[in-house]
């Protein structure tokens, strides 16, 4: 498969990238998806209850062109001004685009004007400001409300006590659809321990769901944990580093085994 004549690379992009991204990227998302289905099937589930998110973030909008010439119609941001920017430069492509990032209000009126969903709902502050937006717009949005399930004050989201009484609350925002909720587990070689945050995150979406009949999906899981996170429930599961390889970043290393003596403390951005 070769690179379309449109996209030319920068020496960089292709040391990180490659010189063929399209077919790398689309064997990549091929063994993530075929990883996606033996677990699945390694704990009972159906293959067709589990999305995977692509996460997009630092590659380059004109690299993207190639991801969806490989077949990646979904891309996931944490930044909504990087997220803004590709937008801007794709816009002629039927992406649906996803914000999994946290959220700064003064940030919502450029949200709601091009995200299909939003994975980072944390307080009731965001969920008016967004509620307002979207009236404005005259449109609804898919959210995912976030909880801090691994206790780390560098992560985002609800602390687990506050989550229901913060559940109680979503539906004096009629413009905001919940449709679950998502967590980043702790950063570290133990499963175990790994295993203990999608497990709270089940436990909190099923004592949600009664409130909140729409609140059944579970947000968890990214490219070092996605399987666990699978085996305990999860139905969306964001992946960035196992599609489009490691980041040129401080959280480039997305298996916590990778990295000599790290066993906890990782951003809330890895995915």
């Amino acid at each position: 498969m070769n690179i379309p004549a449109a996209v030319e690379l920068a020496p960089d992009e292709i040391e990180r990238f490659g010189r063929d991204p399209t077919t790398s990227f689309a064997a990549n998302l091929k063994t993530v998806l075929e990883r996606i289905a033996a677990a699945c099937d390694r704990c009972g589930r159906n293959v067709n209850d589990v999305r995977l998110l692509p996460v997009t973030k630092t590659v380059p909008a004109r690299v993207l062109r190639l991801a969806y010439d490989a077949g990646i119609t979904d891309f996931a941001e944490n930044k909504l001004q990087e997220a803004r920017d590709k937008y801007a430069s794709l816009g002629d492509l039927p992406i649906r685009w996803s914000i999994i990032g946290h959220l700064q209000t003064n940030k919502v009126k450029y949200l709601v004007r091009f995200a299909s969903e939003f994975h980072a709902l944390d307080s009731l502050r965001l969920a008016d400001e967004l509620n307002r937006r979207l009236q404005a717009e005259g449109r609804d949005l898919d959210v995912f409300v976030q909880v801090n399930t691994s206790g780390e004050a560098s992560k985002y989201g609800l602390h687990p006590d506050d989550v229901i009484a913060f559940i109680e609350r979503l539906a004096e925002f009629p413009r905001l659809k919940p449709r679950g909720l998502m967590t980043l587990a702790i950063f570290s070689a133990d499963t175990e321990r790994v295993r203990a945050c999608f497990r709270l995150l089940r436990d909190l979406r099923d004592r949600a769901v009664p409130i909140h009949p729409g609140l059944t999906q579970l947000s968890m899981g990214m490219s070092g944990d996605f399987e666990v996170a699978i085996e305990e429930g999860a139905n969306v599961v964001r992946v960035g580093q196992a599609i489009f390889g490691a980041r040129p970043t401080s959280d480039a290393f997305y298996w916590p085994g990778l990295i000599p003596g790290n066993d906890g403390g990782g951003s809330d951005t890895s995915a």
